[in-house]
């Protein structure tokens, strides 16, 4: 059990809605993860369509907590906009905000993110910034109110997994007090696995499991691979060497020889 956001959680991996084959894939998949945060962009449809009515019945029945994003926002306004209507949509005043400055590699923008932020903050949201790796973004994220941060690990959608450990390390290590999630550029299960084991609090997925052949599957996947890293870090990890070290040392050891004639 862990807390964030005045949450309490059991699993560590948080989980997207988009992109899967059907509605009933996605349901199982979410179910098949473990995961009891799930991520939900708010699409503006007119009232004579039903609004997505059906949509949000499903993944309410999920029993999971929402974590509305404002993707595709491209200004400050037009984040705090779809932010305060998640809002009223979805209950909660949890928000993944997303500010992209680039349409080519979805990077956000960090200008654009962190005064967004403020503004949110002041209006008594409890803020979940998507940003790159950059430490400085992050502990001004972090002095401006936001309890948890989300660098990425490379671009979002791309798979690349953590491009720079170095940096996620340092972000880690100089954030002590903040929960960090890695969110956007996760491929595989062993990279879920390796942000875990260095301290990172959770993980956000989607792409990885949604456009995978076997989407159920690769969500159990995932949910071992969080499982497992989260169990490393906290056993503690054995340091790294340049030099080999034998696992049976030899002094003290007894060696046989066979009996003379």
């Amino acid at each position: 059990m862990w807390e964030i956001a005045d949450r309490e959680l059991d699993s560590r991996l948080f989980i997207g809605t988009a992109l899967y084959p059907s509605p009933e894939i996605m349901l199982e998949s979410i179910r098949a993860s473990g995961s009891q945060v799930i991520t939900v962009s708010l699409r503006r449809q007119a009232p004579d369509q039903g609004g997505g009515q059906s949509f949000w019945d499903l993944v309410r029945g999920v029993g999971a907590a929402f974590l509305p994003n404002t993707a595709g926002c491209k200004s400050v306004k037009e984040a705090v906009t779809t932010a305060q209507m998640a809002r009223e949509i979805f209950d909660t005043n949890w928000i993944k905000l997303e500010v992209i400055g680039d349409d080519y590699n979805l990077q956000p923008d960090p200008f654009g993110l962190l005064e967004a932020t403020k503004e949110l903050i002041s209006q008594d949201f409890e803020v979940f910034p998507y940003c790159t790796d950059d430490l400085v973004l992050c502990q001004r994220l972090a002095d401006a109110g936001c309890r948890v941060v989300m660098p990425w690990a490379s671009p979002i959608g791309s798979g690349q997994g953590l491009l720079n450990p170095f940096n996620l390390k340092m972000i880690r290590k100089r954030l002590p007090d903040v929960k960090l999630v890695v969110d956007a550029g996760i491929g595989k299960p062993s990279d879920a696995a390796l942000a875990l084991e260095m301290g990172y609090d959770a993980v956000l997925i989607n792409s990885a499991v949604a456009l995978s052949p076997d989407p159920v599957t690769m969500a159990r996947a995932f949910k071992l691979a969080v499982e497992a890293g989260r169990s490393g870090y906290e056993a503690g990890l054995m340091p790294q060497r340049d030099f080999a070290s034998p696992s049976t040392p030899t002094l003290g050891t007894p060696f046989w020889h066979g009996e003379k004639a």
